[in-house]
């Protein structure tokens, strides 16, 4: 599969590690030697920001899905390649994912596992053939793993759907897994 844009989820806070801010630098060096261009949640604080600043200094294009209420919380980065500012969250990650090609997941909390989900629901459903990974990087996700595979083990979730969400631990290992199909 052709992948020309990814849509990233990831922190809005930096983690308690700097190996998290780390990741996000590498992600985005990554994407941007790869002439990959990065669609993400438009803000300028945590992951986010430092993932689209790495993407923008290594001569990358990143373009932000921001919803206005946090515009007006002044968290929208003014620096991208392009700021789409939408009226819902609804409406902010609808626009992602038609803007991307493919879905990754850096370290987060709550809404990068909501934005996750939803994605990878939408492929199990087959609202959309786009491929869904997680950067496993440090084994942040050990845990979430752990029970997506003990879903699967009880019959809540099929092998096959399971294998939907790509897994790595290194940035172009995830990117090959993901252009793989």
């Amino acid at each position: 599969m052709a992948i020309a844009s990814v849509c990233v989820y990831c922190g809005s806070s930096s983690g308690a590690r700097p190996v998290y801010a780390a990741t996000a630098r590498e992600f985005g060096a990554v994407l941007a030697r790869r002439g990959l261009t990065l669609v993400y949640g438009g803000g300028h604080v945590g992951l986010m920001g430092i993932l689209a600043d790495a993407v923008l200094e290594a001569g990358g294009r990143a373009i932000g899905v921001i919803p206005q209420f946090l515009v007006d919380r002044e968290l929208a980065h003014r620096g991208l390649t392009r700021l789409h500012v939408t009226t819902t969250l609804h409406e902010r990650k609808a626009l992602m994912a038609e803007l991307a090609d493919a879905f990754v997941a850096l370290p987060g909390g709550a809404g990068t596992l909501d934005e996750l989900f939803e994605t990878w629901t939408w492929a199990l459903l087959e609202q959309h053939r786009k491929p869904c990974g997680l950067l496993d990087a440090h084994h942040y996700y050990r845990g979430l793993l752990e029970f997506l595979d003990h879903a699967a083990a009880e019959g809540f979730l099929s092998r096959a759907h399971r294998g939907l969400l790509r897994v790595a631990a290194s940035p172009d290992e995830l990117l090959e897994r993901l252009a793989a199909g």
